[in-house]
């Protein structure tokens, strides 16, 4: 491996690595350091399509197992985007399949297994500055991810209000202003019921009272 130092030329072309591994991206940023690139790195699928649409990168290596938006979803954003940057996956040996069908469908130009080295990333140099294959995933990108997130383009307010939807079964305003009020009155079985010690010295006063009464009738008390 050349020395390895940083390219500040503007005229040098632009690598974008998107993996969340740090030992890997650190690797592959010296990889593409020793041929001249400016490099740009970030680490989840996502941010991968902002930064692609931002840079506009003459080429993407990207890793299909990263986190937001895997590899392949991310590849079939950037490529439904536009642009002419060669797409690159990397991928360990258990993902071999994937990668295989992932650069078929989203159009890369090849794929790599991890750990790359300078011998792998040389012996395939000649395929990844190749003609650009054509992506027949974006034709399936909906039925392939029917859960993606599309931004709508924002109009705008709307220029009618919507109609409220119609109240069935109510009468007009203005008749349900000149319906009278109704005052609830509480009945005589909805109040509490006295309690059995109130009633009977209630009786016991009534009583008293009777017998008062009855004995200033007959003379038995002073006047």
């Amino acid at each position: 491996m050349g020395l390895v130092t940083e390219i500040n030329d503007d005229t040098a072309p632009t690598v974008l690595i998107v993996d969340n591994n740090p030992m890997s991206s650190l690797r592959l940023s010296n990889l593409f350091k020793t041929r001249n690139f400016n490099v740009e790195i970030c680490e989840d699928g996502d941010q991968a399509v902002d930064d692609y649409i931002r840079l506009d990168p003459e080429l993407v290596v990207l890793s299909l197992d990263i986190p937001s938006l895997d590899g392949h979803l991310a590849a079939l954003e950037m490529r439904e985007h536009g642009g002419e940057s060669r797409i690159v996956f990397v991928a360990p040996t258990r993902m071999a399949d994937l990668a295989r069908n992932a650069t078929f469908s989203a159009g890369a130009v090849t794929w790599l297994q991890k750990p790359i080295s300078g011998e792998s990333l040389e012996s395939s140099w000649s395929k990844i500055l190749g003609p650009i294959p054509e992506a027949p995933g974006l034709e399936d990108l909906d039925e392939l991810y029917p859960d993606r997130i599309q931004i709508e383009e924002d109009t705008g307010p709307l220029a009618m209000p919507l109609p409220l939807p119609a109240l069935g079964g109510l009468p007009p305003l203005a008749d349900l202003l000149e319906l009278p009020v109704v005052v609830p009155v509480e009945s005589d079985a909805a109040k509490p019921k006295k309690s059995k010690k109130r009633l009977f010295v209630l009786v016991l006063l009534l009583a008293v009272s009777g017998a008062a009464g009855y004995a200033y009738q007959q003379g038995m008390l002073p006047v």
